[in-house]
């Protein structure tokens, strides 16, 4: 990842932290310990790792990640969506910034009008929906999704394999 990227990585991560412990789906100790892992990973620089949610989830299995999306379901009336079913479209490729969807692990997948349709497993995250919306003028449609739909979509539009 890349030095820009970094803050918006950090911050998407300390704020999403912040708030799984603020509406009691992890323990703010948890929570402590997996930012602790989450700075090893990072200075190893491997994106697919440098998440908050999947060491708590994955890793640590304090949290499970469906309860995440159904969170949003319920409390932010988010839609989920299954990327597997998305191809990119040539323009989205090509002004898609594939460092800030790693860091914010989120991805405009198609936009409809002046709609922007995005997919995140970190909605939970103020940092990240305010980076989007300032990215985006115009209206966003946002939907939830897991962190490897997110990653294996984010591969397959930079031509990477999984690793």
């Amino acid at each position: 990842m890349s030095s820009e990227h970094r803050p918006l990585l950090m911050r998407a991560n300390r704020l999403l932290g912040a708030t799984l412990v603020e509406q009691n789906l992890v323990k703010i100790e948890d929570l402590e310990t997996a930012n602790e892992q989450l700075l090893e990973v990072v200075a190893g620089d491997h994106p697919r790792q440098s998440t908050v949610l999947g060491i708590l989830a994955f890793k640590m299995k304090v949290l499970r990640e469906e309860d995440v999306l159904q969170h949003l379901v319920d409390e932010h009336g988010l839609g989920l969506v299954d990327l597997r079913n998305y191809d990119a479209s040539e323009e989205l490729k090509k002004t898609m910034d594939v460092g800030a969807c790693w860091a914010t692990w989120t991805v405009p997948f198609d936009r409809e009008d002046d709609f922007h349709l995005v997919a995140t497993a970190y909605y939970l995250s103020p940092a990240v929906r305010t980076y989007w919306e300032k990215k985006f003028n115009g209206p966003i449609v946002w939907y939830g999704t897991t962190l490897e739909m997110i990653g294996d979509f984010l591969e397959k539009i930079s031509g990477q394999s999984r690793g």
